[in-house]
Order: structure tokens, then C-alpha cells, then sequence
């Protein structure tokens, strides 16, 4: 059998072929102008989009030595993601310290057990019910608020229960971060591929909602039926999973905790930590009482705040008495609850999760009694755990940088939208949709694609007299399914690095699933051209 190459290896190498490219591709630019985009929350916001008819041939800019400079300029360009992820899992390396997960998955484990006794549940299979339940979760998160990124921190959480369950780490994977970009695909309110995109191509913001609805829902079904068919598949064979002798980092991780049963307790200090944080959080209650959700066009005043200060004042109390455990457990919970809060609400991005999560490992610690020397050094000992994770992140990253300096990209949407204008309504949106997919191999970031390519898009839309919605929906679906394969995206990267899994090893897995999903939003497409749907 041929040996996997390193990750590492494998992104240099497409570093290397950009390279090539750029002295065999005609160098080209669009003239770019900024426009003023309406948001989703009714802020507004400058773009650089695309002149029609400004594409012009330059210099060749052909890369030679920038394939080493493109690695710099690439940690620097995602140092937001690099610090994001080691932030993550030196806060996830405290709180996995004192073995709260554990307990938390074992008891969940055990709970769960127990539906067995009824038939109906033990006809459906209650770990089907757990993944199912687990991933329609993430995908909203995906459809609603683009979640993405913030994908990177619960792998850590649903890995080891997976594990628990019988199955991979694969499963893991797909129980949150291929349904969050499932969802991402199929999304209805996503203000960062939707939101922008139909306001450069002038349509009313979530606009066509019912048909993009029905979109998200035959694409989830779809996605846990695989899932759940590649699980029960593992289950009954585990040697069948192609990380079944990398998943033994997890299992000896488990095995290790098992030899040393956990002793429940909760330490005075547990206490004052909980005194210190519900003071906090009723401080925050009382000085910002209502929290203003913005999900899609709409926007609802909520008492957000308070209500998580009531729930964790009762529920840090019922922890504490069983276990500290428990408690760390708690503030794991609400670290979630107050991420998904701030994101609706205030706009959080990696910086403000990030200190979220550095200090839910820091108050963990604290009130498992480590001292300020040992949570320093659990810290620096979960960085160095997925330092390769956050490295490689800037090394992809350098794949996009050859192409953009070596001014080929521009060059590449120029040849395919002209040939796309020779052809009839389907092809034409066929190719439309097949452009937009090849190019998120090398463009993952989908509000700069749509600045890029929905001014010419939507334009084009018009001349073959097909729907600008189509055209936003190509792009939506083009955008979507293969950022759950390309190298270039820093955020699989990151994910696959914790998880433990090769870049090699997931592609060979995933790209039949990866084909499925394009094939189906093929079919999903065909029928805005011949159907008039709501607000198409």
C-alpha cells in the first residue's frame, strides 16, 4: 500500500502548480469599482465589485521565489484562524484536564442506554437519533448564521463521543462540521454568501426563501442518510473506517481515562468561581437587558442575557452538589449558548469566540483547583497539540496568494463567462454552476467570490433570460459543497488537523459524497429556470 503524503506536502505541491500556472495563463484584471451594499441587519457596507466589460490583458506576473514569501503572506492573511485555533485548543486542553467531558459523554452514554428498554427507540436506533438530532442542529447553524469556523471547537467535543458510540472519527467530523457547511450550502439567511450576494445583484435580501427552504431540507436528508449509512456501517465493522489505526490516538485517549476512574468531587474554590461568574453574568443581565437577534432580514428584541443568568445561576447550583464535573460541564454549555447569542446578536467573529473560549479554560481550570502555573502550562500544551492543525492553515492559504499575485484569477472567470454566452438557459446555468464550483477550489472566502463574480453574473443572468436568483443560487450551491474538500480552505484544514485525520484520507472517503451533493444541486437548480417560484 502507498504511503499517504503529509498534509504539508500536499498543499506545497498545489503551491508549486499555481506557480506553474502563472507562466503559461495570460495575466488579466478586471477594473473594480466600490459600491455601497445593503446588509442583512440595514448597516451598510462598501464592496469592490467587478465593471462590466473592464476585463483587460497586463504583464505576465509569473511566481518564482513568492512560493516561499506566499507562506508568509499566508499566516499573515489567516493569522485571525491560526490564533483562533490555538486559543481553542489550549482552552479545550484545560477543560479536557479534568476529565469533564468524560463524565459528561459516559453519563449522556448511559441516559441515552436506557431508551433502549423501548421499542420504538430501540427499532430506530437511539445513536441514530443522537446523530440526526446533532446534525439538523448544525446545519441550521450553517443556514442561518453561516456558522463555519466556529465548527473548528466542537470537533474536540463530538470526536470522543462518536468514539463512545462505536463509530470514527469521521463521524465525529460530519456531526458537526459537514452538517454546519451542508446547511452553509443549502443556507436561507446566511448574511455572508446570500446577504451579499443578492444585494450586488440588486435582488431584495433573502428573497426566494421558500424555494432555498425546500433546498436546505432535501439537501439535510440527504446528508444524514449518508452519514447514518457510513455510521451503522462502521459500527458493525470498525476496520471498515480508513481511520481505524489513526483513531487509536482517541481510543487510547479513552482507554487511559477509564484506567483511572474519575473521583467526583467539588472543590471550595468551585464555588467562588461560580459566585465570581454569576455575579458577571447578572451584571451583564441587568446593564444590557434585551439583546437585539438579527436572523435573516428580520430582527427580534430578546432578554437573551438574563435569561442565560437565571438558567445559569439554577443550573450551576444543581452541578456544583453532584461534581465539579458537572459544573465545568455547565460552563461549557453556556460558553456555547453565549457564542451563538453573540454572533446573532452582536456580531462576534473568531476574536470575540476565541476569548470566549480561552475564558471558559480558564475559569474550568480554576475551579478543577489547578494553579495559575498548570493551567499556563496545560494551555501551552494544548497549543502545541494542533499547532499543525493552525500551521497548515497559513500554508493553504498560500495557494490563493500565488494566484492573485501571479494575476491569473481574473484571467480564468474572463475565459469561462465567455464561453458560457454561446449557450442555451440549461447549459448556460450548468456552466454557470460548474464555474462557480471549480472556482471555490481555489477561492473558498464566498464574500469575496461574490464581489468577484456576481456583478458579471447577474448580468449574464439577464441576457439569457434566466432569473438573477439562479444566478445566486449557482453561486450558493457552487460555494457550498466543495469547501468540504479543498485544501485551500482554512477552516477543513483546521478541522482535519484536530480530528487527527490526513487530507489524503478524507478526500478518498469524501468525494463521492462530495459528487452526490454537486449532482444535486444540479437538479435543485433546473427547476428555477422553468418554474416561477416565490421571489424568482
Amino acid at each position: 500500500m502507498k504511503k499517504i503524503p503529509h498534509t504539508f506536502t500536499i498543499v506545497f505541491a498545489l503551491i508549486l502548480l499555481a506557480a506553474v500556472c502563472t507562466w503559461f495563463i495570460p495575466a488579466g484584471e478586471f477594473v473594480r469599482e466600490s459600491v455601497t451594499i445593503q446588509n442583512p441587519d440595514g448597516t451598510t457596507s462598501v464592496k469592490e465589485v467587478v465593471q462590466n466589460n473592464s476585463f483587460r490583458y497586463v504583464e505576465r506576473a509569473p511566481q518564482t521565489w513568492q512560493i516561499f514569501s506566499a507562506l508568509f503572506d499566508g499566516f499573515v492573511d489567516k493569522a485571525d484562524i491560526i490564533i483562533f485555533i490555538l486559543m481553542v485548543g489550549g482552552a479545550f486542553n484545560i477543560l479536557n484536564n479534568s476529565r469533564a467531558i468524560e463524565v459528561g459523554v459516559m453519563a449522556f452514554l448511559r441516559r441515552v442506554l436506557r431508551l433502549n428498554r423501548h421499542k420504538l427507540f430501540k427499532r430506530l436506533g437511539v445513536e441514530n437519533i443522537i446523530i440526526t438530532l446533532i446534525m439538523i442542529m448544525f446545519s441550521l447553524f450553517g443556514a442561518i448564521f453561516g456558522m463555519s469556523e466556529e465548527t473548528i471547537a466542537f470537533v474536540i467535543i463530538f470526536i470522543p463521543l462518536a468514539i463512545s458510540m462505536g463509530y470514527d472519527s469521521i463521524v465525529g467530523v460530519c456531526m458537526c462540521y459537514v452538517a454546519a457547511h451542508i446547511g452553509f450550502a443549502g443556507a436561507m439567511l446566511n448574511p455572508f454568501t446570500i446577504g451579499i450576494a443578492q444585494g450586488i445583484a440588486e435582488l431584495p435580501i433573502f428573497s426566494g426563501l421558500e424555494y432555498r427552504f425546500l433546498c436546505w431540507i432535501v439537501l439535510t436528508i440527504i446528508g444524514i442518510a449518508f452519514v447514518l449509512w457510513y455510521a451503522n456501517r462502521v459500527k458493525a465493522n470498525p476496520t471498515k473506517s480508513p481511520t481505524y489505526k489513526i483513531d487509536n490516538y482517541w481510543r487510547q485517549r479513552s482507554q487511559e481515562q477509564q484506567q483511572n476512574p474519575v473521583k467526583y468531587h467539588t472543590p471550595p474554590v468551585a464555588w467562588v468561581m461560580f459566585g465570581l461568574l454569576s455575579v458577571v453574568l447578572i451584571y451583564c443581565a441587568v446593564t444590557m437587558p434585551t439583546t437585539t437577534i438579527s436572523v435573516g432580514g428580520g430582527e427580534e428584541s430578546l432578554p437573551i442575557l438574563p435569561i442565560l443568568a437565571a438558567l445559569f445561576v439554577v443550573t450551576g447550583i444543581v452541578a456544583l452538589r453532584k461534581s465539579v464535573h458537572f459544573f465545568i460541564l455547565d460552563i461549557l454549555l453556556f460558553t456555547v449558548c453565549f457564542l451563538v447569542a453573540g454572533v446573532l446578536g452582536y456580531g462576534w467573529y473568531v476574536k470575540e469566540i476565541s476569548s470566549l473560549f480561552l475564558a471558559m479554560g480558564i475559569c474550568s481550570g480554576i475551579a478543577d483547583k489547578q494553579s495559575a502555573d498548570n493551567i499556563a502550562k496545560l494551555f501551552l500544551a494544548g497549543c502545541k497539540d494542533i499547532l499543525s492543525a493552525a500551521l497548515v492553515v497559513g500554508l493553504a492559504s498560500g495557494i490563493i496568494f500565488i494566484l492573485r499575485d501571479g494575476k491569473i484569477i481574473d484571467t480564468l472567470l474572463y475565459g469561462l463567462t465567455r464561453t458560457l454566452a454561446t449557450s442555451g438557459d440549461v447549459t448556460s446555468v450548468s456552466a454557470m454552476y460548474i464555474f462557480q464550483t471549480l472556482l471555490n477550489l481555489v477561492m473558498p472566502s464566498g464574500s469575496a467570490k461574490a464581489a468577484l463574480t456576481m456583478p458579471i453574473m447577474a448580468q449574464f443572468s439577464d441576457l439569457i433570460g434566466v432569473s438573477r436568483q439562479t444566478a445566486v443560487l449557482a453561486f450558493q450551491f457552487g460555494d457550498g459543497f466543495t469547501n468540504m474538500i479543498t485544501p485551500t480552505s482554512g477552516v477543513l484544514i483546521a478541522v482535519l488537523g484536530v480530528a487527527k485525520i490526513p487530507y489524503a484520507t478524507w478526500v478518498k472517503w469524501v468525494w463521492k459524497f462530495i459528487l452526490a451533493l454537486i449532482v444535486i444541486g444540479f437538479l435543485l437548480l433546473l427547476p428555477t429556470i422553468f418554474i416561477d417560484f416565490p421571489g424568482f
